[in-house]
């Protein structure tokens, strides 16, 4: 060892040593950037406050984007310091709610990443177009009107014999109207709920008793339907990955929530209108 470094105090040489060897490791989440009354702020703070920061931050260069968050860092946890004991409780109840959240959040991904391989996919793929057939496509037409009155008075019409393109052509008042009502092929899911439910009952040739849709009542004729092919594997590899993770989450959730013990105790003038009032958490 060289004579000088023998006068040093061996805190201050223990210190030296200690530096050197952190020069040696590369620097990780763990590692400390700053610290404020000894409250430590690390790498991986600064790493989740830049993850967090809007699409055009990330274009603002590294060394710029680094010293400002640790600043801000920095200057917050100086600010967090100075309500030592004075937290709000609505502080504390949007942590605990942000807790949650995240946690939740983190075992969601856990719970979807445990399915999804390529077996598994063919797997649902062949479950799902074993018959070679796909979804099913819907030709039909409707009647549109402003009242659930004069819906009814267009059905019992149709019921005496009235012929459904020339009633849509006189009566109705959708843009449709005018070709007879006729909306051409559509599949599951691209009219609204109340309207594809009322057709997926209905056999081909069949119309519909009124069906109310925020556009009006209608008056539904299902003209026809037909299978489609079966898609091939890769055009539907990203849809089924998504069915086979969401339903791994949903087993996942009702495994856990029948596992535990949940009480939800009747509160005595607990009014559910009491979710808006943020008085009752106050300051």
């Amino acid at each position: 060892m060289p004579k000088h470094l023998t006068f040093l105090p061996a805190l201050v040489l223990s210190a030296i040593i200690s530096t050197g060897a952190m020069a040696d490791s590369a620097p990780d989440a763990a590692t400390v950037v700053a610290s404020v009354n000894g409250e430590e702020i690390t790498l991986g703070h600064v790493i989740m406050a830049g993850a967090s920061l809007p699409e055009e931050y990330q274009q603002v260069p590294a060394d710029v984007l680094y010293n400002a968050i640790l600043d801000q860092l920095i200057q917050q946890t100086a600010l967090v310091q100075s309500r030592e004991g004075d937290v709000p409780a609505v502080v504390e109840i949007s942590l605990d709610n942000e807790r949650r959240s995240l946690l939740a959040a983190d075992a969601i991904e856990s719970a979807m990443a445990e399915v999804g391989s390529e077996d598994e996919i063919r797997a649902a793929y062949d479950a799902k177009y074993a018959d070679g057939k796909g979804e099913v496509e819907f030709n039909a037409s409707h009647i549109l009107v402003e009242t659930q009155e004069a819906a009814d008075a267009i059905k019992a019409e149709l019921d005496e014999g009235a012929d459904f393109a020339e009633t849509a052509k006189a009566k109705s008042t959708g843009p449709s109207g005018p070709s007879g009502g006729e909306l051409g092929w559509f599949s599951d899911g691209q009219m609204v709920p109340e309207f594809q439910e009322a057709v997926n009952t209905l056999e081909s040739g069949q119309v519909s008793d009124p069906v109310q849709t925020q556009f009006g009542w209608h008056v539904i004729i299902l003209n026809d339907k037909r299978d489609k092919e079966a898609p091939e594997l890769e055009a539907v590899a990203a849809e089924l990955l998504g069915e086979l993770r969401q339903n791994a989450l949903e087993d996942k959730i009702e495994e856990l929530t029948s596992k535990a013990s949940i009480e939800r105790p009747v509160v005595e003038g607990l009014k559910p209108e009491m979710i808006k009032d943020l008085g009752l958490i106050g300051n």
